[in-house]
């Protein structure tokens, strides 16, 4: 039971056993009662919560991340007027430390996970900005990559910012906060690694033969793994082909960063293309890629038994995934004298800058530019189909056609 709440000289304060406490109505007029450690802390905090109460200012302290991080999530539209899609959502919760559910996602102790597991607890207006310092070194310190840090703080950033536009804090400590994340470079520069010419034939003729047009593909064309096991025989356009989707976290999605583009074939490409889907009879629905079932791909299925061994024994070792084949169709685009704008819109990447900043390093400076020819081609063509005398095109070739999506600008600087 309670001790009994007895009436001090000062009116709203009482004293309740050995501690003290307060009395105040908030902006709803609701009466709301807090503790304090001594009768002086008591009397000021009760003038002070009047005072912010009569000025429109008053905040309710006692919400902590844990309590705001489910309804924030739940209610998050986004902080610019492109929204924020349901991939990035996902993404966020995981990093809080929440399922789809809103329900927090415990470790094998039955800890907190993600920033719930370092904030959870703290009231939203006691966050400073070295606590969310504390909350960078304590992600470093369990070895993560600068770039993961970093995806793991904007739901943090996003948060907070949420709960000073809705006037929950005074302050927002994530603003302006520059948050320098340390990395090695060798160590980032392994991550990002692209296969070499003489490693890319190498993997490519050990590869299982039923699999090599697929690994082919990905070093031409440099889509993501998700865009290139969803796409279907309908985005291809004779010498161009369509990324308009990806199969992400189970499901069809659309690009990353929801940037559907239009990415340039080698006539080789395009040729082999159109033969495989000469022998399948496939219509425009039909995936273009397929396990030897007909079925999707699963990547993990195929990292583990095909692009794996076939690294061993390439001696190329285990570093190579799906990835770097995306690495290596960049870095031979580069080398060919293609400028950042041009991979840019190749890779479907948001900035140029952000392009430059992941595959420069990856440039040889001594190299001289190399002749793709004989094997794997990332040659860009946009000259007619050759056409037999009586102007039909000839047999087996494949009419170029450039989407109504391509303009004309846009053609000039992938072919340039």
């Amino acid at each position: 039971m309670s001790a009994k709440l007895i009436q001090t000289k000062t009116k709203g304060v009482y004293k309740r056993g050995n501690r003290y406490c307060y009395v105040f109505r908030g902006p709803d007029g609701k009466q709301r009662r807090r503790a304090a450690k001594t009768y002086k802390e008591a009397v000021r905090r009760k003038a002070a919560t009047t005072v912010d109460v009569d000025r429109g200012e008053w905040m309710d302290s006692r919400l902590t991340f844990a309590d705001y991080a489910p309804q924030w999530l739940a209610t998050y539209k986004g902080r610019t007027k492109r929204g924020i899609n349901a991939d990035t959502k996902h993404d966020y919760g995981r990093s809080l430390g929440l399922d789809e559910k809103g329900e927090p996602i415990l470790d094998e102790d039955g800890l907190p996970t993600g920033a719930l597991g370092y904030f959870g607890r703290m009231r939203l207006g006691h966050i400073r900005p070295p606590d969310i310092k504390g909350y960078v070194g304590e992600l470093e310190a369990r070895g993560l990559a600068a770039n993961t840090v970093r995806l793991a703080i904007a739901p943090v950033r996003a948060l907070l910012g949420t709960a000073f536009d809705d006037g929950l804090i005074r302050s927002n400590p994530a603003a302006g906060l520059r948050i320098v994340v340390q990395s090695e470079d060798e160590e980032d520069e392994e991550q990002t690694k692209a296969l070499s010419e003489e490693e890319l034939e190498s993997l490519l003729a050990l590869v299982e033969p039923a699999w090599r047009p697929f690994f082919d593909f990905l070093a031409q064309t440099g889509l993501r793994i998700g865009e290139a096991i969803e796409l279907r025989w309908g985005d291809v356009e004779g010498s161009w082909l369509r990324v308009n989707r990806r199969y992400y976290r189970g499901r069809v999605a659309l690009p990353k960063g929801r940037k559907r583009r239009s990415v340039p074939l080698s006539r080789e490409l395009a040729q082999a293309l159109w033969t495989i889907r000469k022998d399948r009879h496939a219509s425009d629905e039909d995936l273009v890629w397929t396990s030897h079932a007909g079925l999707r791909v699963d990547q993990s299925n195929v990292m583990s038994r095909v692009l794996k061994p076939a690294a061993r024994k390439a001696g190329i070792g285990d570093w190579p995934g799906f990835h770097a084949f995306r690495h290596t169709a960049a870095t031979r685009l580069f080398r060919r004298d293609w400028n950042a704008v041009q991979v840019q819109r190749f890779l479907g990447h948001s900035d140029p800058g952000f392009t430059l900043r992941t595959y420069v390093h990856l440039l040889p400076d001594d190299l001289p530019e190399p002749d793709f020819g004989g094997g794997v081609s990332t040659k860009v063509s946009t000259s007619p189909a050759e056409t037999g005398r009586n102007g039909h095109e000839a047999e087996g070739t494949i009419p170029l056609q450039i989407p109504a999506s391509a303009n004309r600008a846009e053609v000039a600087a992938l072919n340039s």
